[in-house]
């Protein structure tokens, strides 16, 4: 029988034992409450030997007693102990994380909501310089580089910040920082120092290589065209080869000039004014159409005036390989669209074509350096497999986004979206 069961039988029974006594003798009211009295009583003792045993944590055995309160002390003691299996399986969790971490070639600190410093690892006292006395402090008052404090305090944390150690200035760092739980964050410092120096010796070696390319180029080219000049027509061969060779000398200084910029982008300092993208756009539009001989293929839609900081050469040529590709990369009687608007947070220009569209896999690829789609076409499409790179390091140094959208067998979107912080209007 369930313990509050056997309570109340017992309760009724010593209520109908008083009952009848108090009853059979006369005094039916005193002794009814005579023993409600006691009864009140013994509960009210009960209640102070809980509240004593609650107050002292419930350590050890419970009190001794008997009826539905040793049930109770029965069931807290039984959670209390199952708590504490928890709790123990709970820190054996939290020292084997520890250790994990501990491990990690890479500084882990954990932040909360002020940014404050609950915990870091071995990495992160080498490699930020951070102390275990250092627990509480606020990390910006540790680490003072302004662009790491910036980023903190934006609370955009999508990409990470590049900065020098605070130990050794010559250890280059990326700090990325993952949000989680009610407010906390993981801060994660990882050395990039190689890495850093193999892209820089990259981007040398290949702005050297441009560099010596070009004057040879220049030559081969004026002479191929005064051979060609010269060839009276009498060889067919040789008026073919002249102008197979033409063509291969001009494609090579186009990518020599693609890979020059690109460097461009990647290594030079911003040199930023108020640009009038209407305008730009307008006479980009105008360019491509004169291109497209006398069939006007582009239709441009300005819904904003809003002028944009950044640097003109730069912007153009990204707004030009976009308006190239998609002529190119669509039927010679088809539309392409052009559209500058603005939201309350962007500015956007959307170039839309009605070409063969780009397959689902290949659409975070296609900005990579010389990859090109691998579709089967009725003609070879002439390109360096540069003009994507340019578009999104152009982008990236005017803190703008470049969305692709496709689909197969209707055409493509690129949407370039600034942010409105980028506005400029006079």
């Amino acid at each position: 029988m369930h313990p509050w069961h056997q309570e109340f039988t017992r309760l009724i029974l010593l209520y109908l034992s008083v009952f009848l006594v108090g009853g059979l003798t006369g005094y039916l009211v005193q002794t009814l409450l005579l023993l409600t009295l006691i009864i009140l009583f013994i509960q009210l003792s009960q209640i102070r030997r809980f509240e004593k045993w609650i107050s002292q944590g419930g350590k050890g055995e419970y009190p001794k007693t008997s009826g539905i309160w040793e049930e109770i002390y029965y069931q807290i003691y039984r959670i209390k102990k199952s708590e504490k299996r928890r709790k123990k399986k709970l820190r054996k969790l939290i020292e084997q994380f520890r250790q994990s971490t501990e491990a990690l070639p890479d500084a882990a600190v954990v932040l909360d909501n002020n940014d404050e410093i609950e915990w870091a690892n071995k990495a992160a006292r080498q490699i930020l310089g951070l102390q275990q006395i250092d627990k509480g402090q606020r990390l910006i008052n540790l680490i003072r580089y302004p662009e790491f404090i910036r980023y903190l305090k934006s609370g955009s944390y999508s990409e990470p910040v590049i900065l020098p150690s605070p130990v050794n200035n010559c250890i280059i760092l990326e700090v990325r920082i993952i949000p989680y739980g009610s407010g906390l964050r993981l801060l994660l410092a990882q050395d990039v120092t190689q890495l850093k120096k193999m892209q820089t010796i990259r981007k040398d070696f290949v702005a050297n290589v441009s560099h010596e390319l070009r004057t040879p180029l220049t030559v081969l080219k004026g002479y191929l065209e005064t051979m060609k000049d010269m060839d009276d027509g009498g060889s067919p061969l040789l008026t073919t080869s002249f102008k197979e060779m033409l063509g291969q000398t001009e494609r090579m200084q186009h990518l020599v000039d693609d890979l020059l910029f690109l460097t461009r982008l990647e290594t030079q300092q911003k040199k930023q004014q108020c640009i009038d993208i209407p305008a730009l756009l307008s006479q980009i539009c105008k360019e491509g159409d004169a291109l497209e001989s006398a069939s006007r293929r582009i239709e441009l839609t300005l819904e904003s005036s809003a002028h944009i900081m950044g640097e003109e050469q730069d912007l153009r040529s990204a707004f030009t390989n976009l308006l190239g590709n998609a002529l190119k990369y669509s039927p010679d009687d088809s539309l392409v669209e052009v559209r500058w608007y603005q939201t309350e947070t962007e500015i956007i220009l959307a170039i839309k074509d009605y070409g063969e569209g780009i397959p689902e896999t290949e659409i975070p690829r296609i900005t990579e350096r010389f990859y090109r789609v691998d579709t089967k076409r009725r003609k070879k499409i002439p390109g360096t497999g540069l003009g994507l790179a340019i578009v999104k390091h152009a982008l990236m140094r005017h803190d703008a986004q470049l969305e692709i959208t496709s689909k197969m067998g209707e055409g493509s979107s690129f949407n370039c979206h600034f942010p409105i912080k980028r506005h400029c209007n006079d």
